[in-house]
């Protein structure tokens, strides 16, 4: 029998950490709450969750910031979440490393629909046949079953989000996709979907692939229209 994926809740409000873990346990996850930054990465490291949930208003320490630390740690899905939603925010969050963004109020079936939605993906992606998980562009090798990526055979970190829209744009190089539909493709849905998450994510992929990220080699803009992987 498989071990259930865990869903670690880093929520200082009770009352929504614990509906959060009920309903999440209803789902069939495994469920942990910690109420602060300290437990939270305490857990981190001492559960390796699958998917964490993060409240960016803590006791202790700035959601944001922890988000940053928890990158350190763990490639895996971050949801955010915050009862303030300006934009500001949210693209502070991508910048630091979170894959999801909601506000306060939410509904639990969606931030459950949005973890199956990651979850599902990663699981598809890491299922495939070691031969097929493997694909080298130029200098640039990515292992679709370890989530892995290399730059002339140096490993480059990436969370799991960075590496799915690096891998689907690789994938298809020198093809172009709008914002709308790389959101759909990587994170499947549009109707809540933020296009300024694909600029913050393009930027993020540059500053770790690129050797100058203000004259890309590999994620090229084309104005207008979108992004593409580009192998000239």
């Amino acid at each position: 029998m498989n071990q259930p994926k865990r869903i670690l809740i880093i929520e200082d409000e009770h009352d929504i950490s614990r509906i959060l873990k009920d309903y999440i346990q209803l789902q069939g996850y495994e469920a942990h709450i910690a109420g602060n930054g300290a437990d939270g990465l305490r857990l981190v490291d001492m559960l390796a969750p699958d998917f964490i949930i993060l409240d960016i208003m803590l006791p202790d320490v700035n959601g944001i910031d922890l988000c940053r630390q928890i990158r350190g740690r763990t490639n895996q899905p971050v949801l955010i979440l915050s009862a303030r939603g300006s934009d500001t925010d949210k693209v502070l969050a991508l910048g630091f490393g979170a894959d999801d963004y909601m506000t306060k109020p939410f509904s639990i079936s969606e931030l459950v629909a949005r973890i199956q939605a990651h979850l599902r993906r990663i699981d598809g992606m890491t299922s495939l046949p070691g031969t097929d998980a493997l694909l080298t562009l130029g200098a640039v090798t990515l292992d679709k079953k370890a989530y892995k990526t290399t730059l002339n055979g140096q490993e480059i970190s990436l969370s799991a989000k960075e590496f799915e829209l690096l891998y689907y744009l690789a994938e298809h190089k020198n093809q172009v996709f709008s914002k709308s539909q790389l959101l759909d493709q990587i994170w499947g849905y549009t109707s809540q979907g933020d296009e300024n998450t694909i600029t913050v994510y393009i930027r993020r992929l540059r500053e770790k692939l690129e050797a100058d990220p203000s004259s890309p080699v590999y994620l090229r803009t084309v104005w207008g229209v979108g992004y593409k992987f580009s192998l000239d």
